[in-house]
Formats: structure tokens, C-alpha cells, sequence
């Protein structure tokens, strides 16, 4: 410390002394003193080039998505807004329509949404899904700051594909990150334990606070809404799960008019898996039919007593037009593949015994 402060003191001297003799217009500029190259975007790589194009085109349409939860004080019994988490989320047209995560807004009391302009709007709630893990908002903001991005094609993808991840990981905004196609057809588990099918699987870093974000293709294009990671540590293991924006088409419209997916229904009540694996069958076993609902015009039969009280199974479904059921949640993707009025071929085992029965399905009562 002796020998530094004396230096300290002697360079701030000659700095004073420096400012006040020197006239300021013989004061060099940095830029005459020092040759720094600039850097030209000639030297730029053409996959340099696309990457700072595609985050300049879609940027504007990602936004910041805060979930905020209301708690009562303990003593005082204050009600208090407690911010829960954030995530991200993008414009899906100029309406205002948003869409983000399902877990990302779960359990929210108010939703709040910053654009790229840093203006922020409270959010309204349009529909859920949470079996695709996908929340359609709706701001009210000015048309101009609604920026959607155009949507691509995710059936036309192909493993090795560049892709492109913005997002808001631990709360740093538009974060950019690359990488690729690493497999497709993967499936995950949802919040409330249904399968996703068809997931894109991308070594794109998406850490926390990724959710939600647009994957794009090299043209800048949705193909994707991330969702998932997988790693022991809960940041990026480079194993990344995106649901694909051909999912999106099928049930953004859906949430809109109906704010939720829109199944039809065979009016059946069926057993627990836990409790069809207990009995060793394979298959969804019906506990009951809905009079009058089309399980029923087709003669389809629940669980049933005989005289001595002995419980009896009825009609255990194992294939919808051919493709194999073997659990609940099999059963209810087969069914969301269909629309009211589609006349399906359900097999069922029932005494050991196959039978086969033509269901028209209905549209679920509201």
C-alpha cells in the first residue's frame, strides 16, 4: 500500500496538471490516438450473417412473460403480489394473441407481458392445455408492437437441420443460442402427466426461463415452442424438447374458441391404469357408459355385479381403428386425432372375447 499510494497521488497530479495547462482543442481524440480496426461484416461468415439476421427479424416478436401469485401475510393478513417466476413467449399475431407455456403461467393470479419496446401489458387468459403444455394470452397493446412471426413447417424437418432458440433463460432477455435438429418424434411428459408426442429434440442451449420461446428454422420461421430440458443440474445438458408449430395450428384455434382442446367424446367413464395393471389387462378398461352418449348407441357395456356380488369387467378398449391402446392416455391422443361427427371402429375385449364396434363421436358438452 506505501508504494502504490504515492503513485496514485503522482498520477492524479499530472492528469490535473495536464487538464488545466494542455488547451482542449490539443487534446487527442481516443479515436486519433489509438488505431483500433473495425470490424467489418465482410469478415462476417455467411452462417454468422443468417444467425445475426434471423435474431433481428424475430426478436421483436419474443416476449418476457412474469408470473405474479397473490399471498396473504401471516400476521397482518396484508395480501401481497409475490412475482413466482418468469418465462418467455411469443407473438402470435396482431391481435394480441400470445403464446407461452402452460407451467410457465400455472397457478399465475396476474400475467404480465413486456415487449421488446420495454412497454408491459397485463395479460388475460384465452385458453390452456395443459396436456400440451401450451397457454394462449392476449394483451392489448398497439398494432404496431405487435410483431407475429411467420409460421414454418415442422413435418418438413430433418435431423441436423440448423435451429435457432430465443429466449429469456434466468431472466436475461433475448438470449439468443444455436444448434440443431438432434432427433424427432420424441415424447415427454406434460405437467399434468400426459404424453407429448412428436417433440423436437435440439442441442440449442434452452436453460430456465427458455419456456416458452420461439425454436426457428434458418429463415427465421416458427417450427417449434421450447418447453423441456433434460439435465440433473436444471440448466442446459444440451438435450432440449420443443413442441412443434404443426401441434400449434391444431390447437391455438381450438383454445381460441373453446379455451381449451377441443376432444370429442364417446361418453365413457374408465378405469384407473393403476388399477387395470392390478388386474393384469391390457387395454382401458370401461367402468361406465353415459346413457344415451355414443358408447352407448353402440352397445358397449361398464363394469358389472352379478347376483352373488361378484364385479365383473365389461369392455376393455385395446385399438382404435387398428392402432394399439394400452393405456388412458393413448386412448384420449387417438381421440384428440378426430373430429364431432367421425364414425370410428373401437375394438374391445370383453369374456375373452374381441368385438368390434362403429362409434360416431360427439362434441363435448361445454
Amino acid at each position: 500500500m506505501k508504494r502504490i499510494l504515492p503513485v496514485t497521488l503522482l498520477g492524479s497530479l499530472l492528469v490535473a496538471f495536464y487538464l488545466i495547462i494542455v488547451p482542449e482543442n490539443s487534446i487527442l481524440k481516443a479515436e486519433d490516438r489509438i488505431a483500433v480496426p473495425q470490424e467489418d461484416s465482410a469478415f462476417y461468415t455467411n452462417d454468422e450473417r443468417n444467425n445475426i439476421a434471423v435474431f433481428e427479424a424475430a426478436s421483436p416478436s419474443v416476449v418476457f412473460v412474469t408470473n405474479t401469485q397473490l399471498r396473504r401475510q401471516r400476521f397482518s393478513l396484508n395480501v401481497m403480489e409475490i412475482p413466482r417466476g418468469s418465462g418467455t413467449g411469443l407473438i402470435w399475431d396482431d391481435s394480441g394473441l400470445i403464446v407461452t407455456n402452460f407451467h410457465v403461467v400455472y397457478g399465475a393470479n396476474k400475467i404480465t407481458i413486456t415487449l421488446q419496446s420495454n412497454r408491459s401489458y397485463e395479460a388475460t387468459v384465452v385458453g390452456t392445455a395443459p396436456e400440451k403444455d401450451i397457454a394462449l394470452l392476449k394483451i392489448d397493446a398497439p398494432e404496431e408492437d405487435l410483431i407475429a412471426l411467420p409460421l414454418g413447417d415442422s413435418a418438413s424437418l430433418a435431423v441436423g437441420r440448423k435451429v435457432l432458440a430465443i429466449g429469456n433463460p434466468f431472466a436475461l432477455d433475448t438470449t439468443l443460442t444455436v444448434g440443431v435438429v438432434s432427433a424427432l418424434g420424441r415424447e415427454i411428459k406434460s405437467l399434468n402427466n400426459r404424453t407429448i408426442k412428436d417433440v423436437i429434440q435440439t442441442d440449442a442451449a434452452i436453460n430456465p426461463g427458455n419456456s416458452g420461446g420461439p425454436l426457428l428454422d434458418s429463415r427465421a420461421r416458427l417450427i417449434g415452442v421450447n418447453t423441456a430440458i433434460y439435465s440433473p443440474s436444471g440448466a442446459s445438458a444440451g438435450i432440449g424438447f420443443a413442441i412443434p408449430v404443426n401441434t400449434l395450428k391444431l390447437i391455438i384455434p381450438q383454445l381460441r374458441e373453446h379455451g381449451k382442446l377441443f376432444r370429442p367424446v364417446i361418453g365413457i367413464e374408465t378405469l384407473p391404469d393403476y388399477w387395470t395393471r392390478r388386474l393384469r389387462v391390457k387395454g382401458v378398461a370401461i367402468l361406465s357408459v353415459r346413457e344415451g352418449m355414443p358408447a352407448d348407441k353402440a352397445g358397449m357395456i361398464g363394469v358389472r355385479e352379478d347376483r352373488r356380488g361378484n364385479i365383473h369387467l365389461g369392455d376393455v378398449i385395446i385399438a382404435i381403428d387398428g392402432d394399439s391402446v394400452t393405456n388412458e392416455d393413448l386412448l384420449l391422443s387417438q381421440l384428440e386425432q378426430y373430429e364431432p361427427g367421425d364414425t370410428i371402429k373401437i375394438t374391445t375385449l370383453r369374456d375373452d372375447e374381441i368385438r368390434n364396434y362403429d362409434v360416431t363421436l360427439k362434441a363435448p358438452d361445454n
